[in-house]
């Protein structure tokens, strides 16, 4: 096909510099040039990727450097999507705990988790206020969902939470449905709270709604929502219910909390 097209070209070349543009030559220069007209398609189709192959191996440095630039434009891409995505989840937790009805009048603080015990002894969490933002020992902490604990320990800058789950908490508590008031006390980590001094002729049923009694000398202000009793059994012969309750607040995944800043005396 080679050999054709050269000499083709010869022919074409010689008709073309002994033409005069008209008569028997020009006719053959035509039909020349529609004869190998589709020949040198085809060979064009055949060696344009071989054209190509070679264009890309001249210039696959460039065209490397040209992808890792854009990887790593698309990478910060990406990662300011993520931090924008993390700034507005946080801001939404934030706004969740604004203007808690069961806060009331009392002034709060907001405080980030920021680490979270891993004693099997207590169960607790630090959070990044303290002494200086006007956090002391015995304040009660909050979530958007009711209860997380107190305040244990305090320093400058932190303070540790006992949450209500831990073995040596205990809280007052009143059953919304009744009225009647017991203490609800921690069992442990992932095991529900246990409520004692609940009368055996009380009616409770799963799901019922468990507040903060606020009765006189109580830690914690009334009425903050604590959990909801997921079961209750009376036993033939006791003195008291067997009632067991989960916490109202997620304290798996603590992120914020409000510090209560208030004591029973105030």
């Amino acid at each position: 096909m080679l050999l054709v097209l050269v000499l083709t070209a010869i022919t074409l070349v010689t008709l073309d510099a002994r033409g005069d543009g008209g008569g028997l030559l020009e006719n053959v220069r035509g039909r020349a040039h529609d004869v190998s007209a589709p020949v040198q398609d085809a060979t064009h189709s055949v060696l344009r990727p071989v054209g190509d192959f070679f264009t890309g191996v001249l210039h696959y440095g460039d065209v490397k450097r040209e992808n890792a630039r854009l990887r790593d434009q698309l990478a910060a891409v990406r990662g300011q999507q993520d931090q924008a995505a993390a700034a507005q989840r946080e801001l939404q937790l934030l706004l969740d705990q604004q203007h808690l009805a069961f806060v009331g009048q009392i002034p709060t603080v907001a405080a980030e988790v920021v680490d979270a015990s891993s004693s099997n002894f207590e169960l607790s969490v630090q959070v990044n206020r303290g002494t200086d933002n006007g956090v002391a020992v015995g304040m009660p902490v909050v979530g958007s969902a009711g209860l997380v604990g107190r305040v244990v320990e305090v320093s400058a800058r932190r303070a540790t939470v006992l949450l209500l789950t831990d073995p040596t908490f205990s809280v007052g508590v009143r059953l919304t449905t009744t009225g009647d008031t017991a203490v609800a006390s921690g069992a442990g980590r992932d095991t529900p709270m246990r409520v004692d001094l609940v009368d055996p002729k009380v009616k409770i049923a799963k799901g019922d709604i468990v507040v903060t009694s606020g009765l006189q000398l109580e830690r914690f202000p009334k009425d903050i929502p604590v959990g909801t009793i997921r079961s209750a059994k009376v036993t033939p012969g006791a003195l008291q219910q067997t009632v067991t309750l989960d916490p109202a607040v997620d304290l798996g995944r603590l992120e914020f909390v409000q510090i209560l800043q208030w004591s029973p005396q105030g």
